[in-house]
């Protein structure tokens, strides 16, 4: 274990100087939600009516764009997993004496990094548009663990699809889905807003729990829902995410070990 973490470690040093030597594309993807934010919260958030009155839809809407932001960048997982097994630097790692589960770990240790300042940045965007949190410290930092709890979840995903996609190319399918899967939550609108059976899918997804569950403890306006989903969004944010790495964690590293030589 020692020395699957010490693998694990310098697996991550890498990516992160890789992006240091590259910043284009991090500090783009960083804005990215900062955009987000202005288009929802001004664009669109004068018509919107939610609990609360004033600024409330801002309030209710900025959780759901949190939560939203951890679940963007898994297609940029995905390439950067791709692009090495395709260059054929991963076959290099796996001919050198590291744990096998190194190069997995270091990407995912190394995107939680990044999600951390995108966090950081899109919550301050928040304070900058009138999003505030009214529960305390420690709510907000529960509030915080849930969010990288979800991210985390969802980068073991993005490894095991970028281990077995053909190609970087076909990451774009991904890319393509992310959207409506977001959507499709409890995200900007309550999902009782929704055809019956299409409410049923928000409330269920994983998105909708920890989003219910951040404004929740962020002490943000709700619309609440009558599904057992909704009703205990708390534990199904901290039960999605288990079930999520429980599947593709181990999932990743056979994938890992088992890549053609």
């Amino acid at each position: 274990m020692k020395w699957a973490f010490a693998d694990g470690l310098t697996m991550t040093r890498r990516d992160v100087l890789h992006w240091v030597r590259d910043p284009g594309p991090v500090i783009v993807g960083l804005l990215f939600p900062v955009l987000m934010v202005v288009m929802f919260g001004y664009l669109f958030g004068g018509a919107m009516a939610v609990p609360g009155g004033g600024d409330g839809y801002r309030e209710f809407v900025l959780p759901g764009m949190f939560a939203m932001t951890m679940a963007f960048g898994l297609e940029t997982t995905m390439i950067a997993v791709s692009t090495d097994a395709t260059k054929g630097v991963t076959d290099r790692f796996r001919s050198m004496p590291m744990a096998p589960s190194a190069v997995v770990t270091g990407r995912a240790g190394a995107d939680m990094l990044n999600s951390v300042l995108g966090l950081a940045v899109i919550m301050a965007a928040g304070l900058l548009v009138g999003w505030r949190a009214h529960n305390g410290l420690l709510p907000v930092l529960a509030a915080v663990g849930l969010l990288l709890l979800l991210r985390f979840a969802l980068l073991w995903l993005g490894i095991y699809l970028g281990l077995v996609i053909r190609g970087p190319e076909s990451a774009m399918i991904v890319q393509i889905l992310v959207w409506p899967v977001s959507f499709l939550a409890n995200t900007f609108v309550a999902p009782d807003t929704m055809p019956g059976w299409l409410g049923t899918a928000a409330d269920w997804n994983p998105l909708s729990s920890t989003v219910a569950a951040t404004r929740e403890l962020f002490g943000n306006p709700s619309w609440g829902g009558g599904s057992w989903a909704a009703e205990h969004a708390l534990l199904m944010a901290v039960v999605w995410p288990v079930v999520i790495i429980a599947v593709f964690f181990p999932l990743s590293v056979r994938r890992f070990q088992g890549l053609n030589r």
